[in-house]
């Protein structure tokens, strides 16, 4: 059964509702090259990355020390904001939503938040091998809900770079090894 590394991406230098897709800040980049050192010895390691640019940028050290590229995984990019929201409009929603569950999502906002949910954790299970992958603070969040049962769409406030481990039956089936470090969270 594999074992899966998700490593929420470091601190992006803008938030939801200022760019779409932010690089990392000067504390962002210093956080990747943290966590490259952390998990090198693990590897090299089958490695993943959602297709925003924190997660992209969050990847390289990592990618670099074992002299690999990342496989960019469009399915644990971040959730997707509601149909007409604006740069402006989606923070309020996003820290709605995350006040509350999956089921009300849904039933507010529509059946594409379970496809979300869905796609991202069929990605997870589809891992033949360990791996990294270096996803979102919703994402991850995900896969603690899957692995307890736990509707929330928030469990825990993970941190920049924080890694969270579980174990994949690769049938969908997740178990928690070991959450990642966890902090309050400027949600922007």
């Amino acid at each position: 059964m594999p074992t899966l590394y998700l490593v929420r991406h470091g601190r992006a230098a803008a938030g939801w509702n200022v760019d779409p897709d932010p690089a990392l800040d000067d504390l962002g980049r210093r956080q990747s090259v943290d966590v490259a050192e952390t998990l090198a010895p693990l590897g090299p390691l089958a490695l993943f990355t959602s297709p925003l640019r924190r997660c992209r940028e969050t990847s390289q050290p990592l990618a670099s020390r074992w002299g690999i590229e990342a496989v960019v995984e469009p399915r644990v990019a971040e959730i997707p904001s509601p149909e007409g929201h604006t740069l402006e409009t989606r923070i309020d929603w996003l820290r709605s939503a995350m006040a509350g569950t999956w089921s009300q999502v849904i039933a507010s906002d529509g059946p594409r938040y379970s496809a979300f949910r869905d796609e991202l954790l069929a990605s997870l299970a589809a891992i033949e091998t360990d791996a990294v992958v270096f996803s979102h603070f919703i994402a991850i969040n995900v896969v603690i809900g899957a692995a307890t049962g736990d509707d929330r769409m928030v469990i825990a406030s993970l941190d920049n770079c924080s890694v969270t481990t579980v174990t994949s039956d690769r049938r969908g089936g997740f178990t928690i090894d070991r959450i990642g470090n966890e902090a309050d969270t400027l949600i922007r």
